[in-house]
């Protein structure tokens, strides 16, 4: 499977999430295999696997996220908008092997994909800032 496919799967469930408590995590996890049963053993790992560390991190990733959105609130952005934020961030920040320009075109094709018009300029907008940001320290 694809990069692309795999990071796509980690927005649908991130989004899913987004809906429930997070103690539900492995019970949506659970779930959205069930529906998506072409999905490999190896390859249905390596998404719960970095979805996991993804939430484990998201204090820390929101913290980032606000403080490059121009004194939006978090809860003032869309489910879809906020679950690519994220994820692209985790990528930026965290994942060593996604370069970032590719994080960031990622992320802006999700939003096209799955948010209004506007969302695409707004998430490139603000993963630049936080990549430009990464680039000074």
């Amino acid at each position: 499977m694809k990069r692309s496919e795999v990071r796509e799967h980690i927005f649908r469930i991130l989004f899913c999430v987004e809906f429930c408590e997070k103690e539900e995590f492995e019970d949506q996890v659970e779930l959205y295999f069930h529906g998506h049963e072409s999905i490999n053993e190896k390859t249905q790992k390596e998404i719960t696997a970095k979805t996991e560390n993804l939430i484990e991190h998201l204090d820390e990733i929101d913290e980032e996220i606000s403080a490059h959105t121009n004194a939006w609130n978090l809860e003032r952005l869309g489910k879809a908008e906020l679950s690519i934020l994220r994820l692209a961030t985790y990528e930026i920040l965290l994942d060593e092997q996604v370069p970032r320009k590719v994080a960031i075109n990622e992320a802006v094709e999700l939003a096209k994909k799955y948010c209004n018009e506007k969302a695409a300029p707004f998430i490139n907008g603000v993963l630049s800032k936080i990549g430009q940001d990464m680039n000074e320290e």
